[in-house]
């Protein structure tokens, strides 16, 4: 069941505003590799030479060009006429995301810029625009093949290799805008609170706030269309912060509903800001009530133990690349992954799409969200990391969905970390930045190996036999004491660090291959459907069965490019049977 306010193709589900203008679409666009077109001011007049499909880039079929040759600064111009009835409110342009740098003009005056290809942002253009005629928005994006930039699996030579893919270069999710109040409800964070039935918001309102009289913002919950709680605040400050409990009839018989993989209840939320007793800003939201906790080496989901079937999930489609094609196309995805048996998801070296994240809300399913990847280690790279991944754990914290966050993936970005101590301090460092931002989620620092200050420990192990597989895990203490290397070259924590008791996941394994396939998968290639099931079978079964392991993470849903492990295909055929994977998963 959807949320109360759910609109189709609306790119930030969770602060819904009812008004607003899609920019996807034909834009002109033009290639600036020698990089003169500020010297000439190409955003007065772009005299573009050729058109794209916005939020595809050039590199994607979708995107109308389709060539995959990296260019390092492109430029993009659209012309719109605004609203004539929308003078006096304030313009705002919001990007979901752009790779990597993104500077704005409007009609020809700067506006600003923002550097981060995964985090979305906005730019008030209120002082640049004329409502009631056309106006021109020009976009410089430029990018990098640096491994300073976070650029999870993104290709940083001419061609593909490895598990390394096709660069994401410009715009590669929505463009749109609204027309909001002087003074408005610019964000809000959402901390419901299990045991104590209780939801907590920290009110962000931006604007006047003083004007002819006060403002007063009114928060309504309810639970499938009816009111749990109705509060009203006087707005005197900028950062305000109130508690609501949640026990009421609405709920059933003075109870709260939950959200959990088989229960995922939603309460619908409206901010309502005021002056004068006229409405000036009315937003809609959405929480869901879950803790995640960690006891007794268990990950506890509403305080009782959960086993995490997660699956792998690039993020990737042949047409359009990390830019998911439609919403259809998300929500296949989920269905499948769900059809499979999985109750989770690990979003790898990618921050997915808000779309995405909304429908795991909905329909349950698990996330593990995981910062895109830097494969240097230097004052830039640690710099342009932090910044990104503070703008991304604040963007994602109110989706109940999200249950880890993944700052760090086998070692990437930090490839001496095992005894570099700078290298060390940094994982420590966002760990504990991370937790200053949300305390109430665990966080794994360098997942796969090599850990420093983790909440879970996770191992990295593709071995194709259950048996040998089981050898090796007999005695986990020698594992998590050090004493054993997996792989046959990594060992689970960095040196200095001390295994604390910590829950176990093997959150990669599989990606299996057939010989058919052009392509690779991990180990050897198997030639048939039965081959494929019994080796997925028995390595599942062997994880299944060892008492300390609480959870696993199989590679992966769908081939990507060049690697071609997924249990579907890149176009979402089953290579196998969904039904006798959703058995194997359930057993």
């Amino acid at each position: 069941m959807t949320t109360q306010m759910y609109i189709k193709d609306y790119p930030r589900p969770q602060f819904v505003r009812e008004q607003w203008i899609n920019l996807n679409g034909e834009w002109d666009f033009r290639f600036d590799d020698d990089n003169v077109g500020e010297r000439e001011n190409w955003y007065v007049d772009l005299q573009a030479d050729r058109k794209i499909r916005v939020p595809f880039t050039y590199e994607t079929k979708l995107s109308g060009i389709g060539e995959e040759t990296f260019h390092p600064q492109v430029w993009y111009e659209k012309k719109l006429t605004l609203p004539a009835e929308a003078a006096g409110k304030r313009a705002i342009l919001h990007f979901q995301a752009v790779d990597y740098r993104a500077k704005l003009w409007v009609n020809g005056v700067y506006v600003g810029q923002h550097q981060g290809g995964y985090a979305a942002f906005s730019f008030d253009i209120t002082p640049y625009v004329t409502f009631g005629s056309e106006n021109v928005l020009s976009v410089k994006v430029e990018d990098s093949d640096s491994c300073t930039q976070p650029r999870g699996k993104q290709r940083w030579q001419n061609d593909n290799f490895e598990c390394f893919y096709v660069q994401t270069t410009g715009i590669w999710q929505t463009v749109w805008m609204e027309f909001v109040d002087s003074a408005h409800v610019d964000a809000v964070k959402i901390t419901p609170d299990f045991d104590r039935r209780s939801v907590t918001f920290e009110y962000q309102v931006a604007g006047d706030l003083k004007g002819s009289s006060p403002l007063e913002l009114e928060t309504v919950i309810s639970l499938k269309g009816q009111t749990v709680k109705r509060m009203r605040l006087v707005i005197d400050r900028p950062w305000l912060r109130a508690d609501a409990d949640l026990l009421h009839e609405a709920s059933g018989p003075w109870k709260f509903s939950e959200w959990s993989p088989q229960r995922p209840n939603l309460y619908d939320v409206e901010f309502i800001l005021y002056r004068d007793g006229q409405v000036v800003d009315h937003v809609y939201s959405y929480f869901g009530v879950r803790k995640i906790s960690i006891e007794n080496g268990k990950v506890l989901l509403n305080n009782s133990p959960i086993y995490q079937r997660l699956i792998l999930d690039q993020g990737y489609w042949p047409d359009s690349h990390l830019t998911p094609p439609s919403e259809e196309a998300i929500l296949e995805d989920i269905d499948k992954i769900l059809a499979m048996g999985y109750n989770g998801v690990r979003k790898h070296m990618k921050i997915e799409d808000d779309r995405f994240l909304y429908w795991c809300d909905v329909k349950g399913l698990l996330v593990w969200s995981e910062m895109a990847a830097t494969f240097e280690f230097n004052d830039e790279a640690v710099e342009a990391f932090t910044k990104e991944w503070v703008e991304i754990v604040r963007q994602q914290y109110n989706h109940p969905s999200i249950i880890t966050w993944v700052p760090f993936n086998e070692s990437w970005g930090i490839a001496n970390i095992l005894t570099d101590r700078k290298q060390q301090e940094f994982t420590e460092g966002i760990y504990h930045l991370t937790k200053a931002i949300d305390p109430y989620r665990p966080v794994v620092t360098n997942d796969g190996w090599e850990h420093t200050v983790s909440d879970i420990l996770t191992l990295h192990d593709y071995e194709e036999s259950g048996s040998r597989f089981l050898e090796r895990y007999k005695d986990m203490e020698a594992v998590t004491g050090n004493n054993i290397s997996f792989n046959n070259w990594k060992y689970a924590l960095a040196q200095g660090y001390a295994y604390r008791g910590q829950p176990i996941l093997v959150t990669e394994f599989g990606g299996i291959a057939f010989q058919s396939e052009s392509g690779w998968g991990y180990g050897n290639q198997v030639s048939s459907e039965e081959a494929f099931l019994e080796r997925f079978e028995g390595i599942t079964n062997a994880i299944k069965s060892i008492d300390t392991i609480c959870g696993y993470c199989y590679t992966q849903i769908t081939d990507v490019q060049q690697e071609v492990n997924g249990l579907l295909t890149e176009n979402r055929e089953p290579k196998v049977s969904m039904e006798t994977i959703r058995r194997i998963n359930l057993a």
